[in-house]
């Protein structure tokens, strides 16, 4: 883990998407300890706005084109690393066409291989982003207790439901539970977001953005299979490095600034953006909101402060907006 007054490098996968620019970004500000940055990049894909993110990003970024799934690439990329951040995972709004190519095999053995590289390296902790869509739907959760780092997505209900990015971060993060059991040397902690809101750094619009970009241009999709954990993306990126340099930090912490059923979530976005088509969901017969401070508790108690979700998604829309992604309203100009 991280020590002070020493330069250390660590691996980021899926270091140009939303979570893993900014994880980025929060790496190169940190003075102590100094951070070089292996960056896994999916073949291809445009890593240029990470060397804008710093003075130092020329030289304190190395990049590695990376297929997840090619193991020995993975360990190219790892090598000579003391920490890991394991962000790479498919996530798309659209439903697969091929679940189990598209997103369990990625998700799972991605996350094996790079765990089983990380154990070579001799890596002394790997912090998984793993996601709240790996702790609901719980349907079988007491009603009156708020949902906590000890629920687990139902896979089988949302395999019914054909809600496939659930059930592959589920899977995934379990992999990576049964992988710690079996082989000691390795640490994991996994982060588990909600909905990421907050300024794209990055030229391409990502899943958690697209959701609120839908919402502000009229989607009616109630999205009843994911409960929303909002949250500032900036909030998820300095978790990550919380719980990397926290020694005693472990097993699975909630990074959301309250859970909201969509509908709960779409009255908040209608009361900033009233001049914004947003459909008026009926509310669902499930609680509308786990309290904020029981939903992010152990990371409170770690010392993150988290950003109002007012302030995410404001700067997330005005992030959609100048970026071309959602037409600002005449009031707006």
């Amino acid at each position: 883990m991280a020590s002070e007054n020493r330069e250390e490098v660590v691996c980021v996968t899926g270091a140009n998407g939303f979570i893993g620019s900014w994880l980025v970004h929060t790496l190169l500000s940190k003075q102590n300890p100094h951070y070089k940055i292996h960056a896994t990049i999916f073949p291809n894909s445009d890593p240029s706005h990470l060397f804008t993110l710093h003075p130092e990003a020329q030289s304190r970024i190395t990049i590695f084109p990376v297929n997840i799934l090619d193991s020995t690439a993975v360990s190219n990329a790892i090598n000579g690393c003391s920490g890991v951040f394991h962000v790479a995972s498919p996530c798309t709004l659209e439903d697969p066409t091929d679940p189990q190519k598209e997103l369990l095999e990625p998700a799972v053995q991605g996350t094996l291989n790079v765990l089983e590289a990380s154990k070579r390296a001799g890596v002394k902790r790997v912090v998984l982003t793993s996601s709240i869509s790996a702790m609901v739907p719980n349907p079988n959760w007491p009603e009156n207790k708020a949902i906590d780092e000890g629920s687990w997505t139902d896979v089988e209900y949302c395999k019914l439901r054909g809600k496939w990015y659930p059930v592959s971060k589920t899977e995934a993060e379990k992999v990576a539970w049964e992988f710690c059991e079996k082989h000691s040397g390795v640490d994991v902690v996994a982060v588990h977001p909600g909905t990421c809101l907050g300024p794209l750094l990055q030229n391409q619009m990502n899943a958690s953005s697209a959701v609120l970009q839908r919402l502000m241009m009229g989607e009616k999709d109630t999205q009843e299979c994911y409960w929303l954990g909002a949250v500032h993306v900036k909030d998820v990126a300095r978790a990550h490095v919380l719980v990397y340099e926290t020694p005693t930090a472990a097993g699975r912490y909630l990074c959301v600034n309250g859970i909201y059923q969509f509908s709960s979530f779409a009255k908040i976005v209608s009361e900033l953006y009233h001049d914004y088509p947003i459909h008026s969901f009926p509310n669902e017969t499930q609680p509308g909101l786990t309290p904020f401070k029981e939903a992010a508790k152990r990371l409170i108690d770690l010392g993150l402060v988290f950003t109002p979700i007012q302030d995410a998604i404001r700067e997330a829309a005005e992030s959609l907006m100048a970026k071309g992604f959602l037409q600002r309203t005449t009031s707006q100009k």
